[in-house]
């Protein structure tokens, strides 16, 4: 703990790192993923970050993961290189409690394992926004948002005609390009980014000397058309095709991970078409709409070579939402929805549904206060009806003290493969979460200095994981294990977290930018048997992130991240320790005239190794250079 700590002081006094901008009162943070409404940020009682794209190209950022490590609450795991399977987890929860949502639409996978969403691939080529909220909140999203939600949001058209574009070269012969172009007259808008990333990449095991290459090429487009004031249709598309070298081998000694010339595909295609219909001033605003989530994937056991892997995931989803404001001081965000889900992993197929309704009321007796409440019913084709609530409130008093508290449960149906495959069970009941937590945050320096500290607490009940079948439950009849050798999945897992997280935001003069943050997450395993009382699997229990930038006034910006991560384990039986470790890295952009910048940086600059997961490597010192071009 003393060594951290005084690592994290030494980084904040060197180079600071975690960007998240100080509010402007006159301007103020909406966000949409508390209640799926746009909303001030100061009227919620959750715990939100935003990331914009003016952070996205300040940090230089090529992999979407890469940024969500820096903020409070989340870690992240690789399997080695670029593109390889990619997990993060909040505030301790698993990996696959995670909901994704790409321009409205869930992107969670039904043929993975666990139903997760895979980060390996997400660019952030055409990303605008990136809204992390913080613990459970089924209520308005429903299964999945148990430990939290990544809300990714593209460019939308804004007036005129914009274009923006990017390439960069560095470490492992990687090329990084993006070129986007939007634009609104009258009714119509659109936009299309399209985006490139190749590299040779590292060894994705530690112990391999092979390079595992990535490959991925994609875009994203919008169309949007107001047939009058207020009403209109939105139309959102969104397409990836990777391809990564995986290594899958094992070194027949030592049985850790080793080169093979082995690679996996994924093709990604996710679509939005919705009608929307806003009346009375804005204050009773009506949206239905579709949407598709496609996602398949092959693993290869080399080039030429048989599939080893195959899965085939889709989600259609139906829903309205509708949000009424009868008065000034009250607010009702409510829907309903229909999800229809099937897998296929080339020997089972099968699909299941949900209809969902939600209701949410958003009230504020007091022009500083907010309260908001909300209740939803799930119900599953195949294990009935689930109700869960939530309620927060968030208090902004006028001295820039702002007090948040919210109550959230959480709810994750089985996933197909959970229910049906040769592992699976019928009889699972759904994963269950609880959460509340309380934070303060207060304003200083005239609105140039913001400090925020947070409470949490989380409990996860029912949560179904993997267990091998003794001997004498193979042979009884009633056992859901019989003739099951290789194992069943069951609900036989509890877990319990408690965290406080600090923020701090600091402007002293408009050309320094400081920000930093730090998290102490305590996890538990609480199931019965040999691991309880154990440390929950790759959840280190201190994180921190400090960043700062400085603006000269001739138009060099340069700045520098620090990230650090405590020790934490592999496995759930704790006996292989993951190592602690430091990640620093510099960054500097020029302009040169009004259109066109040139940027370069180094991550890792210290060339630290270290593992997020036992066997598999990660990148040392690699630098990078690249060109911006914005035209308006």
């Amino acid at each position: 703990m003393t060594k951290f700590f005084l690592l994290l002081s030494a980084a904040a006094i060197a180079s600071p790192a975690y960007a998240q901008d100080i509010p402007d009162p006159d301007a103020p943070e909406i966000v949409v993923t508390a209640t799926r409404a746009a909303q001030p940020l100061s009227e919620i009682g959750q715990a939100v970050t935003v990331i914009d794209r003016a952070e996205i190209e300040r940090r230089q950022t090529t992999i979407v993961s890469d940024l969500l490590a820096t903020t409070p609450g989340v870690t992240v795991t690789r399997n080695g290189t670029v593109g390889a399977l990619t997990s993060v987890r909040i505030r301790g929860a698993e990996a696959d409690q995670t909901l994704v949502v790409i321009d409205g639409v869930r992107v969670n996978d039904p043929s993975s394992t666990g139903g997760g969403f895979n980060f390996g691939n997400l660019l952030s080529s055409s990303v605008e926004r990136i809204e992390i909220l913080r613990g459970p909140n089924s209520v308005p999203w429903g299964s999945q948002a148990i430990g939290g939600v990544v809300n990714i949001i593209t460019a939308a058209p804004t007036e005129g005609v914009q274009a923006r574009a990017n390439a960069e070269y560095g470490y492992a012969d990687s090329v990084f390009a993006s070129a986007g172009v939007s634009g609104k007259s009258g009714p119509v808008s659109g936009s299309l980014t399209g985006g490139y990333l190749r590299t040779d990449g590292i060894s994705s095991a530690a112990s391999g000397t092979e390079r595992d290459g990535y490959r991925q090429y994609g875009a994203t487009g919008r169309v949007g058309v107001e047939f009058a004031p207020g009403i209109g249709l939105d139309l959102r598309g969104y397409f990836a095709d990777s391809r990564v070298d995986i290594d899958d081998g094992f070194d027949p000694k030592t049985y850790v991970v080793a080169d093979s010339p082995a690679y996996a595909t994924t093709q990604e295609l996710y679509g939005y078409a919705g009608l929307y219909a806003n009346f009375a001033d804005g204050r009773f605003n009506n949206r239905v709409a579709f949407t598709i989530a496609d996602i398949n994937r092959d693993n290869y056991s080399q080039p030429g070579g048989d599939v080893t892997f195959l899965g085939r995931g889709r989600s259609e989803r139906y829903e309205y939402q509708g949000d009424f404001r009868p008065l000034d001081q009250v607010r009702v965000v409510a829907g309903v929805e229909r999800e229809n889900s099937r897998f296929n992993d080339g020997v089972t197929f099968a699909h299941t549904g949900i209809t969902s309704v939600y209701g949410q009321l958003i009230v504020k007796p007091l022009d500083v206060l907010t309260v908001t409440g909300g209740v939803r019913n799930d119900d599953h084709d195949d294990f009935g009806s689930h109700t869960t609530f939530g309620a927060n409130a968030a208090l902004a008093l006028r001295t820039g003290t702002t007090v948040r508290a919210s109550y959230g449960e959480g709810f994750k149906a089985p996933t197909l493969y959970q229910l049906f495959s040769d592992y699976g069970n019928r009889g699972l009941d759904p994963e269950t979460a609880r959460n509340f937590d309380v934070g303060v945050e207060q304003a200083f320096l005239g609105n140039r200095g913001r400090v925020g500290v947070t409470y949490f607490n989380r409990r996860t009940r029912n949560q179904i994981d993997f267990r091998d079948c003794s001997p004498t439950e193979l042979t009884t009849p009633s056992s859901i294990c019989a003739n099951r050798p290789f194992g069943v999945y069951d609900n036989v897992a509890r877990a319990e977290a408690d965290g406080v997280e600090f923020t701090l935001a600091l402007r002293p003069v408009d050309a320094l930018k400081l920000t930093a943050n730090y998290s102490y997450i305590d996890t538990e395993n609480r199931s019965i048997g040999d691991n309880f009382g154990n440390d929950l699997a790759r959840r280190p229990r201190h994180t921190a992130s400090v960043d700062a930038d400085y603006g000269f006034a001739f138009g060099l910006s340069v700045g520098g991240t620090v990230t650090m991560v405590g020790d934490s384990f592999d496995e759930a039986s704790n006996t292989t320790r993951l190592d602690g470790y430091a990640l620093a890295g510099v960054r500097a952009e020029l302009p040169i005239g009004e259109r066109f910048a040139v940027y370069g940086r180094v991550d890792n600059l210290t060339d630290s190794r270290y593992e997020t997961i036992a066997g598999y490597g990660n990148y040392g010192r690699a630098a990078y250079g690249g060109v911006r071009l914005r035209l308006k």
